[in-house]
């Protein structure tokens, strides 16, 4: 690539970059020394799980990898015990050291889907913060003053409202600058929500005498609804955990609009490619339906293997173009001795989490039911959670809860 082109393939679907001259100064003084920059992206492990609106930062940082850069991938050890107030209205309750090292454990594994992982300097901030002296951090605290701190929207709004700010959390956004500083930085990267901190990171850089880094912004990756941030508590995520065939349902149920963001933040196609297909679904030369299999054939084999996305797609086309059962379904031999109410069922199923969530989707109309081994199914709508299913009446059945499937078996 040029240097405009890298520079174009590594701010696409940046939502700011401070600033991207710099970055191209920095990009061309790489290519004339054939000194990699320094990238980094910090990450507090306060929950065990990562899902697709995680993942945005860390394709970014695969960005830059492809290009022959040092990726940092930063596990906030020691500043996750301190908590991120980013956004936060009220204190955020602290975590435990062991909490913060079993969630670390399970971030090393799963970013490593994404990052080639013999390219990758994986470090955790308790190794230098944990270890600054007194003096160090009263050095770090005098560089940077509290009328400063305020200005940042959730302190002031919080301090104007009579609401608690502990000095510990005025701590966070010198804690996590100094992160730069002793990883010498080139660029960070972060989410929309993390301006402050990263602004903080290129003011405590130049006051120890480095180069103030480059600031890439990534924004905040909206959900299934195509509304809300991608959230687990609002349940329109996708964990790159899960299984092929429910990551490839999930991709399909996204709106055509939201196709093409996901295409821009979790794909490693230029722009100028998406911009091509954009323009073929638009004068009608190319099928959208078809883009979209091909970006959920994409992202199912980031996380699982083309193998698998390939299975997960030919199940989606016999399930919801065919009208056919997939080739595999969950089959939960039961022995049930008298019926059961059909939202204790789903639970047991693994089609519902609980039994709360399982009778709102059954008042939503989203669970059916199938008897015997029609295919294709001949389904029914059910809709009352205390309706009771006999297994020894009705001996095979299958349940579909969305795009989930099980398939109950009587056994003697």
């Amino acid at each position: 690539m040029t240097l405009n082109e890298q520079l174009a393939y590594l701010t696409k679907g940046a939502e700011e970059t401070i600033r991207p001259e710099d970055l191209y100064v920095k990009l061309e003084r790489a290519a004339k020394t054939g000194t990699p920059l320094r990238v980094k992206a910090g990450f507090d492990p306060t929950a065990p799980d990562i899902h697709l609106g995680h993942t945005v930062l860390i394709r970014k940082l695969k960005h830059f990898q492809d290009l022959g850069h040092t990726v940092i991938f930063l596990i906030g050890d020691f500043t996750g015990l301190i908590g991120d107030p980013s956004g936060r209205n009220v204190t955020r309750p602290p975590m435990t050291p062991e909490e913060i090292a079993a969630n670390a454990e399970t971030y090393k594994k799963q970013v490593f889907k994404i990052l080639d992982p013999e390219k990758t300097v994986v470090e955790f901030n308790n190794r230098w913060l944990g270890n600054l002296n007194s003096q160090e951090w009263m050095t770090l605290l005098s560089k940077y003053t509290v009328a400063r701190l305020l200005e940042r929207d959730d302190f002031s709004k919080r301090f104007k409202e009579g609401r608690p700010i502990t000095l510990l959390e005025l701590v966070y956004p010198l804690a996590m600058a100094y992160d730069s500083v002793a990883l010498k930085a080139d660029v960070e990267l972060g989410g929309t929500d993390q301006k402050f901190n990263l602004l903080a990171g290129r003011t405590i850089q130049q006051e120890y005498g480095q180069e103030p880094q480059v600031i890439m912004m990534m924004p905040i990756l909206e959900g299934l609804d195509g509304v809300q941030k991608m959230s687990k508590s609002l349940g329109n995520y996708i964990g790159i955990n899960e299984p092929p065939q429910e990551m490839f349902g999930k991709l399909m149920s996204i709106s055509d609009e939201l196709m093409w963001r996901y295409y821009e933040l979790l794909t490693d196609l230029p722009p100028a490619e998406i911009a091509g297909l954009k323009k073929s679904a638009g004068d009608g030369s190319a099928h959208p339906l078809e883009m979209k299999k091909s970006l959920a054939h994409r992202i199912v084999s980031d996380f699982h293997g083309a193998p698998a996305a390939h299975q997960a797609q030919k199940d989606w086309e016999t399930q919801f173009q065919a009208k056919a059962l997939p080739s595999e379904i969950p089959v939960y031999p039961c022995s049930f001795d008298s019926p059961v109410k059909l939202f204790r069922l789903l639970v047991n199923l693994e089609l519902a989490e609980s039994n709360s969530i399982a009778q709102r989707k059954i008042k939503e109309g989203a669970v059916y039911m199938a008897l015997g081994n029609d295919d294709p199914p001949d389904w029914q709508r059910l809709t009352d959670p205390t309706w009771e299913f006999d297994a020894r009446k009705n001996p095979v059945a299958v349940f579909r809860v969305g795009r989930k499937l099980a398939r109950v078996s009587l056994s003697s």
